[in-house]
């Protein structure tokens, strides 16, 4: 019987799938952050949702507090005090959890939601499961196309906005700091640098 030339190899341990390069953010948004008013535009479009409230009440208290989407999905009746109006949040990320209070348009929209409320979790789904990041990722971006908004949408530009809203209504550094969870203040320099609140007044 003729001898067989073929031999056992070991298997190979490299991943040699050809992944697409993702394309700059420059290139999809001029910006990863949006003004007020754009924000308000968003929480106009996500009324007409079926769940219109519940999913305008994500994006105004993600806006409010600079919450990341996982923040956000993870936010339970039981980090609300309605007494003393307000929210205590864990950040991820090692973050610095915090206690922020809560504004009377705020407060108003969560007591809607807590009347019809049968999980401990605030934001759910129809099913009543918890909100998932990638359904919130989902939401922003329709929602960004319904409110006719020139480039592509996500969930971070929030809390970005958040920062940028702030640092240009004068909130110091370290405060914004506190306020965003931010481990590194080099984190929070980027809001105050580029606020264009800092350059008012310079000719005058």
């Amino acid at each position: 019987m003729k001898k067989s030339r073929l031999r056992l190899v070991s298997p190979a341990t490299d991943n040699r799938t050809v992944m697409p390069v993702r394309r700059p953010n420059a290139e999809i948004r001029p910006r990863e952050h949006l003004t007020e008013a754009e924000v308000e535009k968003l929480i106009a479009a996500a009324k007409g949702n079926r769940w219109g409230h519940r999913d305008a009440t994500m994006i105004l208290i993600a806006f409010r507090h600079g919450l990341r989407a996982s923040e956000l999905c993870g936010l339970q009746w039981s980090d609300v005090e309605f007494e003393t109006g307000n929210l205590h949040l864990r950040r991820a990320k090692g973050g610095a959890a915090g206690t922020h209070p809560l504004l009377g348009d705020e407060l108003r929209a969560l007591r809607a939601l807590r009347r019809e409320a049968k999980s401990p979790f605030i934001f759910v789904t129809e099913r009543g499961a918890p909100f998932s990041v990638s359904g919130l990722a989902k939401l922003i971006e329709r929602a960004g196309e319904a409110a006719g908004l020139p480039f592509p949408v996500h969930a971070h530009m929030l809390r970005h906005a958040c920062g940028y809203a702030l640092a240009n209504k004068g909130v110091d550094t370290r405060t914004l700091q506190a306020y965003l969870g931010h481990r590194s203040i080099q984190s929070t320099v980027r809001y105050t640098e580029l606020a264009p609140g800092r350059f008012k007044n310079l000719w005058r």
